[in-house]
């Protein structure tokens, strides 16, 4: 089990990148917030030592997205969560970055975590590959496919690289 300040360490360095990667996936402020301290909690108990920062961010973003699908999954999601609840709260974007990442929340979800981590949080196809499990070339693929799909909801000329 980690130590207090580790765990307050982590919190201050990557709470608001946990929080982006849980609202992209849940929709929900207060979902989020359940997730977020699940994820927190995990970390706490994680035992194993990283090998850096990095390794230490991919296992957070990992846990992150993992913890979001294992949430949207569960019984009780499923089965009580009304339709007001969903909308109860919206992100706080400008209004010009709005309608492009509603386009992207919109896509499903293999092309929007390659898209979100490519573009809102800047990893590389390689680092991509390594977060999501998935080799670099179909990475490429991914990122190449949501873009073809955000053209699409969008209209217009290709989505910048």
């Amino acid at each position: 089990m980690r130590s207090e300040a580790e765990v307050n360490h982590a919190v201050e360095k990557y709470a608001d990148m946990v929080q982006r990667i849980c609202f992209v996936h849940l929709k929900n402020q207060a979902d989020t917030e359940d997730v977020f301290q699940n994820v927190f909690l995990k970390y706490m108990l994680h035992d194993e030592a990283f090998f850096d920062d990095e390794h230490e961010k991919a296992w957070l973003l990992r846990v992150s997205i993992n913890a979001c699908k294992d949430y949207l999954k569960s019984f009780f999601r499923r089965n009580v969560v009304s339709l007001e609840t969903v909308y109860e709260m919206e992100a706080v974007v400008p209004e010009d970055h709005r309608e492009v990442l509603e386009a992207v929340l919109s896509l499903p979800d293999k092309y929007k975590d390659a898209i979100y981590l490519h573009y809102y949080d800047g990893y590389s196809a390689a680092e991509i590959g390594k977060i999501l499990g998935k080799r670099e070339n179909t990475v490429y693929s991914l990122l190449s496919r949501g873009r073809k799909l955000l053209k699409e909801k969008l209209g217009g000329d290709e989505v910048g690289e």
